[in-house]
């Protein structure tokens, strides 16, 4: 089982190993196919244990809940009193062992330090750790210490871990005070054969409740709100015993407001405080004593359409409510989206994962999962740090990716549009977008230089000088003028304009590489065990054999560019010379083309799906091809098929379509579905980023 697995283990009570443990999911989850979590004691009761159901649902695994966990602490317990641990420390062997024979590598989580009684006089986690043999990751508590204090803490884990015989893989500080980082870190470098130690500061809003979690907690019932109001964070309460003239002087940002349900003045007071430039914007409403505002009162509220703020109601009074708010334990749940963001940014930002990744990797090259492939695009697009611009700054879609894409550190963001208006309603989402530049191009003295520059490039094609003017006031031609100028690295647009909005202003201004004559799109299909890339399936309507053929080349450079080596497949509904017609001749030609101008590439066609992907179909109909059989690039006759055949393929057999990504402009432009979710937003921002590295090196 030796470095199979790893074993992370907090040394006291909330140091955070979950955090640790979302970090060597992630990364593993990159690097190999089927990852399981496991823990070897849980708590006693019937609730499924927090941090397991966390990783089935946030990563997606398939496993069953009953084989992540080992025992339950009474059974531990009763071992311990009846000197009969070995056969735990057997029992729990024997589950990990079962894991193994379907898993390629298990990630274990400890059970914490506040768990057991303090009779207990040795750590359980080592024990097991070392009859699992697996490798240790300790994670200690910083908050509050000092650096004497921490450093005395890293020799005593150390030496604990040796004296047990366990292996030690890294240790991680984690909440510690930034102002000591460096102290820490020098003292630790002058130590020979020093285990790795990576340092994580602390982050007060990992250890803030969300509604959701006080919701379930105080058994609340939510009159008003929606679901993705109940993950705002809650980083303090207030009773409203005060009149609303003193109440408004007393409210800060976040803070869950507690008051009976008959003060309708504090609830109107709440709204309008909200909608103000000036004044604070809480969390939410929470009415005491079981009181609803009065039918009239409702109506008045459902009038506002969508609340802003959530109201919630209890049936304790004020001050029990109160006493209980402040009891409650933040967490880490699979709805925590921004939380899940930090923690992730928090474990990227500290680790040395090309060391980490080093012990433990251990699968075939060929195999590759939709969460390693998106795994794979977050850590190129981080080498080398590019600016994107998103036009469309007003969308929810938008700002919530951008919110994740600074939380996870991928790229710097420049949003177009007017700065405060973007940034209250990222306020009023609950979202901190404040590292992202605005540009406004109403405001810009860009706009100026940007109409000069556009005008003299198309006046001899009737452009007027006030007409490109009023093209630089539209904000997908400024976004794409910033590409033209290098103040920023590439655009990513469609998630609310049509595709032509996204590239007339690019074929306007950016124009086509100086050997491909044609723009075209590709999708990554990323399924069960590999990722796929379909071309054209979002462009170009009916290509001639000429731009087939440009197409086929764009597509396997792509392909090239992230990592899939290109075998390029010009599909028909005919193989070989099996059969005739102007559309097998269209893709034939095409062939000949694509082959002549880029002798490097492996290129077959015409050839039909089947005998492109299937090696059984192909050594019948192919087989003397490098092609049949194991094609990576799918390049279809027209938009229909294209089109048509993407969409079946990502639902009927539930595969990931990352896309559309274009290809043939001599910077990067990329669009978007209209339909495009938060995710698909992420990634084409992560795609557009690694294009952009790759025109900056050439």
């Amino acid at each position: 089982m030796y470095h199979e697995s790893i074993y992370i283990a907090s040394t006291e009570s909330h140091a955070g190993s979950l955090i640790i443990a979302i970090g060597f999911m992630e990364m593993m989850k990159g690097e190999l196919d089927r990852v399981a979590f496991f823990r070897p004691i849980i708590h006693d009761g019937e609730e499924r244990e927090s941090d397991i159901d966390f990783m089935l649902k946030h990563f997606e695994l398939d496993i069953p809940y009953e084989a992540c966990c080992g025992f339950k602490v009474s059974d531990y317990t009763k071992a311990y009193a009846e000197d009969k641990e070995e056969a735990l420390y057997e029992a729990l062997i024997h589950k990990v062992n079962q894991l193994y024979k379907t898993y390629d590598f298990l990630i274990i989580e400890g059970y914490p330090r506040d768990v057991f009684a303090s009779v207990f006089d040795f750590d359980i986690n080592l024990k097991i750790a070392k009859h699992l043999e697996t490798v240790l990751v300790p994670v200690l508590n910083a908050r509050g210490k000092s650096s004497d204090k921490i450093i005395d803490e890293l020799q005593i884990v150390s030496e604990a871990i040796q004296a047990e015989g366990c292996s030690h893989l890294a240790t991680f500080v984690n909440r510690c005070d930034e102002k000591i980082f460096e102290i820490i870190q020098k003292r630790i470098d002058t130590k020979e054969k020093n285990t790795p130690v990576y340092l994580l500061p602390e982050m007060k809003e990992l250890d803030t409740p969300t509604l959701a979690q006080i919701i379930k907690v105080l058994e609340a019932e939510v009159i008003m709100g929606n679901p993705e109001q109940m993950q705002h964070l809650v980083y303090g309460n207030k009773i409203a015993a005060m009149g609303v003239e003193n109440y408004l002087s007393h409210i800060d940002n976040g803070d869950l407001v507690i008051v009976p349900g008959d003060r309708v003045d504090i609830i109107l007071a709440s709204l309008l405080s909200f909608y103000t430039k000036n004044h604070p914007n809480i969390a939410g409403i929470l009415l005491s004593g079981g009181i609803t505002p009065n039918p009239t009162m409702m109506k008045l509220l459902e009038d506002f359409g969508e609340i802003p703020i959530p109201i919630l109601k209890v049936r304790n009074d004020s001050y029990q409510t109160a006493i209980t708010l402040e009891k409650i334990r933040a967490n880490i749940t699979a709805g925590s989206t921004r939380k899940i963001s930090m923690a992730k940014g928090l474990f990227d930002a500290a680790v040395d994962k090309v060391k980490l990744v080093e012990e433990f990797r251990s699968t075939s090259k060929e195999m590759i999962t939709p969460m390693m492939f998106q795994y794979r695009l977050f850590e190129r697009a981080r080498t080398k740090r590019q600016k994107i611009v998103l036009p469309e700054s007003m969308d929810e879609r938008i700002l919530r990716a951008v919110d994740i894409l600074i939380h996870r550190d991928i790229v710097d963001i420049i949003l177009v549009g007017e700065r405060t208006v973007i940034m209250n309603q990222s306020a009023q989402m609950g979202l901190d977008i404040s590292k992202a530049e605005v540009f406004d191009p109403q405001e810009s003295d860009l706009r100026e230089k940007f109409s000069q520059t556009f005008y003299s490039m198309r006046k001899e094609k009737g452009l007027t000088l006030d007409a490109a003017k009023d093209a630089m006031s539209h904000p997908n031609y400024f976004a794409t003028m910033m590409v033209y100028e290098g103040l920023v690295d590439g655009m990513v647009s469609g998630a609310t304009h049509t595709t032509t909005d996204t590239v007339r202003p690019a074929l306007q201004i950016i124009k086509t590489k100086a050997d491909i004559s044609i723009v075209s799109s590709v999708f990554f299909m990323c399924l069960d065990t590999k990722v796929l890339v379909y071309g054209d399936c979002a462009i170009n309507l009916d290509p001639s054999a000429e731009e087939l053929a440009m197409i086929a080349i764009s597509s396997a450079d792509t392909a090239a560019q992230f990592g899939i080596e290109p075998r390029v497949a010009m599909l028909s509904y005919s193989t070989g010379s099996s059969g005739a017609g102007p559309e097998v001749e269209k893709v034939r030609k095409a062939t000949q083309l694509a082959q002549a101008l880029r002798p490097d590439l492996l290129i077959e066609g015409p050839i039909q799906y089947d005998a492109a992907i299937d090696e059984k179909v192909a050594k019948k109909k192919l087989p003397d091809s490098q092609v049949a059989g194991r094609a990576t690039v799918f390049i279809f006759p027209d938009l229909n098929t294209g089109n048509n055949t993407y969409k079946a393929v990502q639902r009927s057999a539930g595969a990931l379509a990352i896309g559309p990504v274009l290809q043939g402009l001599r910077l990067p432009i990329n669009d978007l579905s209209r339909g495009c979710l938060v995710n698909d937003i992420v990634n084409t921002v992560a795609i557009t980023s690694i294009q952009a590295q790759q025109e900056s090196e050439q």
